[in-house]
């Protein structure tokens, strides 16, 4: 099994993993110095770094290294620890290093208006890899968006029928209209996302929760759906309203997300301007 071909492998399939790497080995111990173990997000692993206790408490680390996004050093001493005697004559330290493995930033952008377009500007320079998806070919085709990942023309609720969105994924609905918004949301809420938003302001937002609820969508599925959309820093335009996006995104990527404002639902009936701002921008869509 080539350890770097299933490291490929998971980050196409946009999952999680963690890579442990022997960095110093000192006398005799149960593999040799650069052996590499990969653990998947499923617990499953690739490769070995020599078995026992010792790799039993790397997987742990792994476990928590790709939870918490950062990387680790462990020290084992096999000379003074018993536990680590696993039936080999080892008597040597050795160090491991242990460094997440995480997937690509996709972001899957339900939209190809102004907002979107200047969202799929700003996020690639921030280094997301982005989809758009909207159902007017005039807007949703590669002369518009000709870095893009994928560009898909095709109605909301075909494509979300077929797209698979890894857990690991940012999606951002930002259609020319409430109706299509709340169409991609039903599907959404139910994904486990990285990160959901909704342009709109609070009084909009609450209206489209409010008509899911009747559905029979549990109101708890709203909780963690950023909306109105983006940071508050007073965004009025689209190319503002892009950038107040792409913040809170990087904000929840690099997990900043305790110092976010909090937009649990129910919300307050209070609307700032960049609430105001982001009706504007989506009234002008719903007429073009």
């Amino acid at each position: 099994m080539d350890i770097y071909e299933e490291i490929v492998q998971l980050r196409r399939q946009g999952r999680k993993g963690a890579v442990a790497t022997i960095t110093t080995a000192r006398g005799s111990i149960p593999s040799f110095q650069t052996a590499k173990m990969l653990v998947r997000d499923d617990g499953s692993i690739a490769g070995t770094i020599g078995g026992g206790c010792v790799e039993a408490e790397v997987w742990q680390a792994a476990r928590e290294v790709m939870e918490e996004e950062r990387p680790r050093t462990l020290t084992f001493n096999l000379n003074n620890n018993p536990k680590y005697d696993n039936g080999l004559v080892c008597g040597g330290t050795l160090e491991v290093f242990v460094e997440p493995l995480l997937p690509s930033a996709l972001l899957y952008i339900f939209g190809a208006g102004h907002v979107a377009y200047n969202l799929y500007k700003v996020a690639q320079v921030a280094g997301f890899e982005v989809t758009v998806i909207d159902d007017r070919e005039s807007y949703a085709n590669r002369e518009r968006f000709p870095d893009a990942r994928e560009v898909i023309a095709e109605g909301f609720e075909q494509v979300v029928q077929r797209l698979h969105v890894p857990e690991s994924a940012y999606v951002v609905i930002v259609t020319r209209g409430h109706r299509d918004d709340m169409k991609v949301l039903r599907w959404a809420v139910n994904l486990n996302l990285r990160y959901l938003g909704m342009i709109g302001s609070k009084r909009k937002t609450i209206a489209i929760y409010k008509e899911l609820e009747r559905e029979g969508i549990p109101a708890e599925k709203f909780a963690e759906v950023h909306a109105p959309v983006g940071l508050e820093i007073g965004a009025v335009t689209p190319e503002e309203i892009a950038v107040a996006i792409v913040a809170e995104m990087i904000a929840v990527r690099r997990r900043a997300v305790p110092n976010l404002p909090n937009k649990a639902y129910p919300y307050v009936s209070r609307t700032s301007l960049s609430e105001t701002a982001q009706d504007a921008v989506a009234e002008r869509a719903d007429h073009s």
